[in-house]
């Protein structure tokens, strides 16, 4: 082991690439099983590598700037899923939501660093910095919870993108408020030294240049790519597109990772996306991990021990600041109250922009090295918290909707009692039962929970009443005790099983016809005495097998009759397994037991087919299915 450390010392790069990946691997699995989420569990093993715990990997800065590259990627990958029609839906969020956020978030900062003492151009630089948001936590948040494509995530990645919009102006701001001198701290060569007129033409052209190559020469060079065959040429290709754009947005003054977004909304609607997606994919999943270790890396628990309650406070400040002013912009924009909280909580945070402006503040002398030292303490621990500020969002939001809950409507008066079929639940499985008996003269009752489809088919002339069907009043206003069937074609497999309970307690003798959801659901049917139960994937996956059998050049007949056999084998299979349910070695000894039964079965009919050809017909088993019984 010692000599292995010293070898990994003797290289300078395997050795950080090593406790890198190994916390990684590490942390991060044990923190989604305790419900932290991978956020958390990089920035933990990111603050344990670093120089106050372990101190393995030296200084995180270094890693930093190649970490960030992986939110670049992430922004490419996102741009890749916003086709231009959404991103012009989004103009009013962007700019209307997004502007007030900064403009807002920024002054109330502002003001109470001004209240603290601050010099006023001091007060100012902190509040817009601090008023930045991770995107790079929130985007992988939202991704994780699924939350993405929500109005409240669509609402935060539009805050987000007008955030990274706003760093240029932001960039432009800061010398103006440098101290007398700070100026020439700020060395002016290259791109900063031309005229301002010139600048912006450069940037509108960098801007417009990416935008003709993506439309008009990136897809012809990665269709000859694709037509190569070369896997690993596709892959290349596509970082050096994200490198390129990084690189060209960077030496004009802009955003690298703005600029790789629209490079990605650019090929939104290529069909190379799903390929640069699937390519690209792995690469940022692990350098935006890397990125997240290297700001628990650069925490500075030495400056935290030695100002922990002014660095906790200030931190407490930003992110309760944040929370409120989020939270009262949405109301003023009429975001529904899920959407505010979801919006407020996830940009709390400091984001990973304000490193860098950090940075130019104390170089250009606008703020001390005695008042940036704290803000980025307070910058990172703020995206140390993020994780733990969701799951607030979390519980808040299930206390909320357990404690105000939609008003409940009024059960409808039935006035149907003598139809010999009762419907409970009219979606996409039980409006097709009722049409057919309506079909040849048999008249159902219809109940349904979902007070949108009850108004839906009332307006399309459909009679159909809301209410519970597990209530027993409503089944006896329905008729239950006359009624010769109950089809349950509700797909809410809890509700389901309530209501076959109440069925099977005050009508007895009603016969229902069950619509199960899957295997497990027809189990509980079954423990519950329900013996007619139709799974809803059963059919179509055994027509997607015969026309599969079809295509592959086995006759009609032959595709028909496996499909038959695998019924009537998988039928008898959920009604013997049903019992041993729960009861795991049994259950899987059972399994196995059924599936060499089918194989033996599909062996044997098979070498009939090939003895005996007319038996693929096999009209007696046919006429037996016709008339229900076991063939």
């Amino acid at each position: 082991m010692t000599a292995f450390l010293a070898a990994a010392e003797s290289n300078h790069f395997l050795q950080p690439a090593f406790f890198y990946l190994l916390a990684a691997v590490v942390s991060v699995p044990l923190a989604k099983r305790l419900g932290l989420g991978s956020v958390l569990g990089y920035l933990i093993a990111g603050a344990c590598l670093g120089p106050a715990v372990l101190n393995l990997v030296g200084d995180a800065k270094n890693v930093m700037h190649f970490a960030e590259f992986g939110v670049v990627m992430m922004l490419f990958l996102v741009g890749l899923e916003v086709k231009p029609g959404l991103l012009w839906k989004l103009r009013g969020p962007i700019f209307g939501l997004g502007g007030c956020q900064v403009l807002v978030t920024g002054l109330v900062l502002a003001m109470l660093g001004f209240w603290m003492g601050w010099p006023w151009q001091q007060a100012v630089a902190a509040g817009f910095i601090l008023s930045m948001s991770s995107t790079a936590i929130v985007l992988q948040s939202l991704g994780e919870k699924g939350q993405m494509h929500t109005a409240g995530g669509q609402a935060s990645f539009a805050v987000l993108l007008f955030q990274d919009l706003a760093v240029i102006p932001l960039l432009a701001l800061l010398p103006l408020l440098a101290a007398p001198g700070g100026e020439a701290a700020v060395a002016t060569h290259g791109f900063a030294a031309l005229p301002v007129g010139m600048q912006i033409l450069l940037r509108l052209g960098a801007v417009l240049a990416v935008v003709v190559a993506g439309r008009y020469l990136l897809r012809p060079a990665f269709r000859i790519i694709a037509h190569s065959g070369i896997r690993e040429l596709f892959t290349a290709s596509a970082l050096l597109l994200v490198i390129a754009t990084a690189l060209l947005m960077e030496a004009v003054g802009l955003s690298a990772a703005l600029g790789t977004f629209l490079a990605g909304v650019v090929l939104a609607e290529s069909e190379f996306r799903h390929e640069l997606e699937s390519n690209l994919e792995p690469f940022k999943g692990l350098l935006l991990g890397i990125f997240f270790m290297s700001v628990g890396a650069g925490i500075d628990f030495l400056l935290i021990r030695r100002q922990p309650l002014n660095i906790l406070l200030m931190t407490l400040g930003v992110i309760v600041v944040k929370l409120g002013v989020l939270h009262a912009i949405g109301r003023t924009f009429r975001y529904p109250r899920p959407s505010r909280d979801l919006v407020s909580f996830y940009l709390a945070q400091v984001g990973e922009f304000a490193f860098v402006l950090l940075n130019v503040a104390e170089q250009g002398r606008i703020l001390p090295q005695e008042k940036t030292g704290p803000l980025t303490a307070v910058t990172a621990l703020s995206m140390a918290l993020t994780p733990l500020v969701l799951i607030l969002h979390d519980r808040l939001t299930s206390i909320h909707c357990n404690q105000s809950p939609k008003p409940e409507r009024e059960h409808d008066e039935i006035d149907e009692k003598h139809n010999p079929v009762i419907i409970a639940g009219y979606g996409r499985v039980g409006h097709i039962v009722g049409r057919m008996l309506n079909m040849q003269g048999v008249r159902c009752t219809v109940i349904d929970l979902d007070a949108d489809q009850v108004d839906l088919f009332r307006r399309l002339g459909t009679k159909i009443f809301y209410g519970d069907a597990s209530r027993e009043d409503l089944l006896h206003a329905a008729g239950a005790a006359e009624a010769r069937l109950f089809v349950l074609a509700i797909d809410d497999e809890p509700k389901s099983l309530e209501i076959v309970d109440s069925v099977r307690r005050h009508y007895p003798n009603l016969r229902i016809l069950a619509r199960a959801t899957g295997r497990i659901h027809a189990y509980d049917l079954l423990k519950r005495g329900v013996t007619d139960i139709w799974r809803e994937t059963l059919d179509s996956s055994l027509e997607i097998g015969i026309a599969a059998m079809r295509h592959l050049g086995f006759p009609a007949y032959e595709a028909r009759r496996a499909s038959r056999v695998f019924r009537t084998h998988d039928e008898a299979t959920v009604i013997e397994l049903a019992d041993l349910w729960g009861d795991e070695p049994k259950y899987i000894a059972a399994v196995r037991q059924r599936t060499e039964i089918l194989n033996r079965a599909v062996e044997a009919d098979r070498a009939n087919l090939n003895t005996m050809p007319g038996e693929a017909w096999d009209t007696e088993s046919l006429a037996k299915e016709v008339r229900g019984e076991s063939a």
